[in-house]
């Protein structure tokens, strides 16, 4: 019998989630009703932030950070060129710039000097905000970054959509989203990601003021006024429809239970990698992780030197297939896309660039077995000598 085929990544759907979205079937709301809220609550107190607003997607949530501090027309942000689309993508979505910075070819993670650099292209622009991207869920150096920010006159939105319940080790743990570093940090539960809710997203932060407009941005614009009529709403400016249904909060709500246990997984899965693939360096070799990061791993990136090995990136991506394992790039670099290039023109970030030339992700999720580990390392290995 031929063996199962190991995705990159993939959900951890239990019973109880079935039953948390069952119960929540019978209930009488589907959606704006309790199980927001309660998901809200528990997970701002999961990763130590005051207020947490639930919201469609992981997009959704950069761009309701954008909107919730203003950015807008005349102001630009930088964002690390190595990263999904929307991070860049919700800059422009409020009219702003995207200056992009180059980041660590070990690690994809956007270095304080990295930061520097895009913020003296600002060329007296109005810089909004820095928007550090947690790559594969380590953490960069977000007390350095804040630093560098508040002294443009920034502000920082974590995109922590591969980092929920990675820590910062500065003297003590400090869990990414508590708000200490940032005005704002995103989350996503996409099925790959920590915890599922099939499609959603998160935001922490500690200024009320913040949530609350986010809350109203989420859902049209739309507030309703103390003592106005049961009917009565009002829009000062237009929002968007980026509410969570209370069905995927009861999903979220279930799964949030489980990060402790997800969490440990991932790290002994990663651990595996790390031991097995000694195997194969310098030739493969795990992306490296800062001292200050206590990473919960998101993705099971690798460093491969192709050029060594006589081998094209597909040649390794076909043969891992056709041994039943999967595998994906995270990321292309965003600044070389069609539509950045024809708005800012061509541009070298050697970092990014070394970066995306090298690397693969592996299969990486909760219910994987050690044995599926070194399965993924000899066909790797494999895929070498055979290509």
């Amino acid at each position: 019998m031929a063996e199962p085929f190991l995705p990159y990544g993939r959900q951890t759907i239990e019973d109880d989630d079935i039953a948390a979205v069952s119960a929540a079937l019978r209930d009488d709301f589907l959606t704006t009703g309790p199980r927001v809220e309660a998901f809200e609550q528990a997970f701002g107190q999961a990763v130590g932030a005051p207020h947490a607003v639930a919201c469609a997607n992981g997009t959704a949530a950069l761009h309701l950070a954008m909107l919730g501090l203003g950015v807008g027309e005349g102001e630009v942000c930088i964002v690390p060129s190595t990263t999904f689309l929307a991070t860049a993508n919700c800059v422009r979505y409020v009219g702003a710039e995207v200056i992009f910075a180059d980041v660590d070819p070990e690690s994809g993670l956007m270095r304080p000097a990295d930061l520097a650099q895009a913020l003296a292209k600002a060329a007296g622009r109005r810089v909004a905000a820095v928007l550090p991207v947690h790559l594969r869920g380590d953490v960069v150096d977000l007390p350095a970054i804040a630093g560098l920010a508040e002294a443009a006159g920034a502000v920082v939105v974590e995109d922590a959509c591969h980092a929920l319940g990675s820590e910062h080790l500065d003297g003590v743990s400090e869990p990414v989203g508590s708000g200490r570093w940032s005005k704002a940090a995103t989350f996503s539960f996409h099925p790959v990601k920590t915890i599922a809710t099939g499609e959603g997203g998160m935001i922490t932060t500690a200024d009320p003021a913040l949530a609350d407009r986010m809350r109203r941005f989420r859902s049209h614009g739309m507030v309703r006024p103390d003592g106005g009529d049961p009917w009565w709403y009002e829009m000062a400016e237009p929002g968007f429809n980026y509410r969570l249904p209370d069905l995927l909060c009861a999903l979220g709500q279930s799964q949030l239970a489980k990060l402790p246990r997800f969490a440990a997984r991932r790290r002994a899965l990663a651990a595996r990698y790390a031991e097995q693939l000694g195997s194969l360096s310098p030739l493969v070799v795990p992306a490296a992780s800062p001292a200050w990061s206590r990473p919960v791993p998101h993705l099971m990136s690798v460093l491969i030197d192709f050029d060594a090995l006589g081998l094209t990136r597909r040649d390794v991506v076909e043969s891992l297939k056709a041994q039943g394992i999967g595998s994906q790039v995270h990321y292309i670099p965003v600044h070389s896309q069609p539509y950045y290039r024809d708005r800012y023109g061509d541009q070298r970030l050697p970092g990014a660039e070394a970066w995306y030339a090298r690397t693969l992700s592996l299969p990486l999720y909760p219910a994987m077995a050690d044995s599926d580990v070194d399965r993924v390392v000899e066909a790797l290995a494999r895929a070498f000598r055979t290509t």
